[in-house]
């Protein structure tokens, strides 16, 4: 039975992230739905791993003594699905900005997009996406790039074991990835597109594994918040 103290000793939730969201915005709701449901004052809450407001998925989210545990599972591997489009950049690789530079696509062909696939799999140095949380010099990479500044952005180092195109609709790839942390699929999408001599984006991401947790076994903030004693 779910109580107060059932919170505080620690859970691990399994929560389906709404699109539009932000991965803050889930924990304060969650976090908000707990205290007033128990009469909690304060209670820790937080999150094992960051999903886009454009992406959907699993968010493993920690209460209580259970948060101690946040970086343990942010060091597990991801699996994610979702869609490039290809012929077309984005400033911050996905559709949270305007397409700005457009590329042909004529020379691609399905076995040309199979082949590049095999590239990606394995240890690769990728370059972070400008618009993203990552701090340089006190300020997120994301502040530089809205005031229009230029910053230097430094590659890291990250792992894809598994990679795979699972359908094709004219310059639409539904994909697959299975990645270790600190991927940004988003700069994937770039380098893909980079790869064929042409250019892509990101256009819709959902994260469907981290280590053993499935978004199968997930509930949207609301069915959770539903199971929860009424006020």
């Amino acid at each position: 039975m779910q109580t107060a103290e059932y919170f505080k000793n620690g859970q691990v939730l399994l929560i389906d992230k709404p699109l539009n969201w932000t991965s803050f915005q889930a924990v304060n709701k969650l976090r908000w739905a707990i205290r007033q449901a128990y009469s909690i004052k304060k209670i820790k809450v937080g999150h094992a791993g960051t999903l886009d407001p454009l992406a959907t998925g699993l968010l493993v989210i920690c209460t209580g003594k259970m948060t101690k545990q946040i970086n343990t599972f942010q060091g597990q591997e991801k699996e994610y699905t979702g869609t490039f489009v290809l012929g077309s950049t984005t400033p911050s690789f996905d559709l949270e900005t305007e397409i700005d530079q457009t590329f042909p696509t004529d020379h691609i062909t399905k076995e040309l997009i199979h082949k590049t696939t095999v590239q990606f799999i394995g240890i690769l140095n990728q370059y972070p996406p400008v618009f993203s949380a990552i701090k340089k010099n006190g300020k997120r990479l994301y502040e530089f790039a809205r005031a229009g500044e230029k910053v230097e952005i430094k590659s890291r180092q990250v792992e894809i074991t598994e990679f795979e195109i699972t359908s094709i609709n004219d310059l639409e790839l539904k994909f697959r990835v299975v990645c270790s942390k600190g991927t940004y699929i988003r700069s994937l999408a770039n380098d893909f597109g980079k790869a064929l001599n042409s250019g892509a984006h990101l256009s819709e991401l959902r994260r469907t594994r981290i280590g053993g947790f499935n978004v199968e076994n997930a509930l949207t903030p609301e069915a959770f918040i539903e199971n929860l004693p009424a006020k």
